[in-house]
């Protein structure tokens, strides 16, 4: 599903570490070589450069480009270079912090990763802060938000296509009850999304949309300014259609008030070698324009490159 664009024959990873020592060097950077090569290497192939860096030149890629690069591109650059686990960690650690604490990026880790990957984004966590991520996450989160986050984040759910057509049945109709009843933050409710497979998930809610008459987020809709509703029908969307979850983060990014760099390189970071294709074509779809072509609009410079390069621009 990625549309990482890596080249046919990839130079080796001394052959990378050498370009990328060669792009630090002297009085000014090299952020074209540097872009020239990380936004086009694989998850395997980052890996290895990372390590072969290090062994060669006795210092860890990030912290030298933590040095010679800055901004926007800077974090790109570096979320791009983590693996996936450490990314994860990272920017969970982040969304705890005071200044830049987020439950929406809590959220959508905890719902868009496979138990796998949630498992080793825990364990790296453990790695890097000697802290539990769901720990945290609870110390940092207050009263339904945390009834929500905690368990979503420690989840191990099933990840195969088997369903229970008789559970989603049963379930679709306490989901209806509870909503019905306002009562958003019941254990029951919350049972439900944060510890059903998304197949059984799925196939609960296309159970509510034919026995009810309504999609289960519309009737969440109930108050449009209730934070944590908004939480759940995004929990919600990023379980069973995460392209559609991740679309409109980057359209509320991209827009003519000034863009949500954060949130642009976030998404783009960690979709590029997941479902960016599909994010691709549904943000397409709902906004008639290009992503890539919203993108270069609304950045510049390296920041810009680096993007259009990690969503698979044609000319990047």
């Amino acid at each position: 599903m990625a549309t990482l664009t890596v080249p046919p024959s990839v130079p080796s990873p001394a052959e990378d570490a050498e370009q990328l020592q060669k792009a630090f060097a002297g009085w000014g950077t090299n952020e074209d070589l540097i872009i020239s090569i990380l936004a086009h290497r694989n998850a395997v192939q980052r890996k290895l450069i990372r390590q072969t860096y290090a062994e060669t030149y006795g210092e860890d890629l990030l912290k030298a480009l933590d040095k010679e690069l800055s901004s926007d591109f800077e974090r790109s650059v570096l979320l791009w270079t983590l693996d996936a686990a450490e990314r994860d960690a990272f920017l969970t650690n982040e969304a705890t912090k005071k200044l830049t604490s987020s439950n929406w990026v809590l959220m959508e880790i905890a719902c868009t990763r496979s138990s796998m990957e949630l498992f080793m984004a825990r364990q790296a966590y453990h790695a890097r802060y000697k802290k539990c991520l769901e720990e945290d996450i609870a110390y940092h989160t207050t009263g339904d938000f945390r009834k929500l986050l905690v368990p979503l984040a420690s989840t191990f759910r099933y990840e195969g296509p088997e369903v229970n057509m008789a559970l989603a049945r049963s379930e679709a109709k306490i989901l209806h009850e509870k909503i019905h009843e306002q009562a958003y933050n019941h254990d029951e409710l919350i049972r439900i999304v944060t510890t059903r497979s998304k197949a059984q998930l799925n196939a609960t809610l296309n159970h509510y949309n034919n026995e009810f008459g309504n999609a289960i987020n519309k009737d969440l809709k109930a108050d449009p300014n209730d934070e944590f509703l908004k939480l759940l029908r995004s929990a919600i969307k990023c379980l069973t259609c995460p392209e559609k979850h991740f679309e409109k983060v980057l359209r509320l990014a991209i827009n003519k008030l000034g863009t949500d760099e954060w949130a642009l390189t976030r998404v783009v970071t960690t979709r590029a070698e997941v479902d960016m294709q599909r994010i691709k074509e549904q943000y397409h779809k709902r906004n008639s324009v290009p992503l890539d072509r919203a993108i270069a609009n609304d950045t510049s410079g390296d920041y810009k490159e680096m993007l259009l390069a990690l969503v698979g621009h044609e000319g990047a």
